[in-house]
């Protein structure tokens, strides 16, 4: 049974891609509301303003990667492999990523209450995952996190090395998530 989108879903789709392709800065609510079949009004009717869309994409996106993952100390490269399957099946959270870390306007680079809730959950599960010896300490909890999303999007982030494979081919996605998986596995065995 599908559902169907209701107009803010259609413009918070609209503009996941109008985001992607073109950054906050080059983003246009006029395309955003004519991709998502409604007026410029509307959109404003629904977000103040360009930002405050953005905002909102970008928490609904961080909403769907929490949904989509688990981060267990005791299997985190599982976790990369998890991580790596959802930045294939979205890879406009990529260039959303992307963007919002060229963005000269620290706001839009912000995880908002719900980004840094699920982040300080991922750290302590970290930190509780080495008190309780499942996990090295040799890093902070923090560099844990971050070599873990790194591992994740490195490869599919790099699109200079996509001419040297075929990013979009299976048996390439095959083998550089499992490159990930055992990076991961090296760093932090699973027990």
């Amino acid at each position: 049974m599908s559902t169907i989108a209701t107009p803010k879903e259609r413009v918070l789709a609209a503009a996941l891609g109008e985001f992607a392709e073109h950054g906050v800065a080059g983003a246009r609510v006029d395309r955003i509301a004519r991709a998502a079949k409604t007026s410029k009004e509307r959109v404003y009717a629904y977000f103040r303003s360009k930002e405050e869309l953005y905002a909102a994409v970008a928490a609904d996106q961080l909403q769907q990667v929490m949904d989509s993952t688990v981060l267990d100390p005791a299997d985190l490269p599982g976790y990369v492999g998890e991580l790596f399957d959802f930045y294939v099946q979205h890879p406009d959270m990529l260039r959303l990523v992307a963007w919002s870390r060229l963005e000269p306007n620290e706001r839009l680079v912000g995880l908002g209450d719900a980004g840094v809730a699920s982040l300080r959950t991922k750290l302590d599960a970290i930190e509780q995952g080495q008190r309780d010896g499942v996990l090295d300490d040799a890093f902070e909890p923090i560099d844990v996190l971050m070599f873990l999303i790194h591992l994740s999007m490195g490869w599919l982030s790099a699109i200079e090395f996509h001419t040297l494979e075929d990013a979009t081919d299976p048996a390439v996605l095959a083998r550089r998530r499992a490159a990930a998986v055992l990076a991961a596995e090296r760093l932090f065995p699973s027990t």
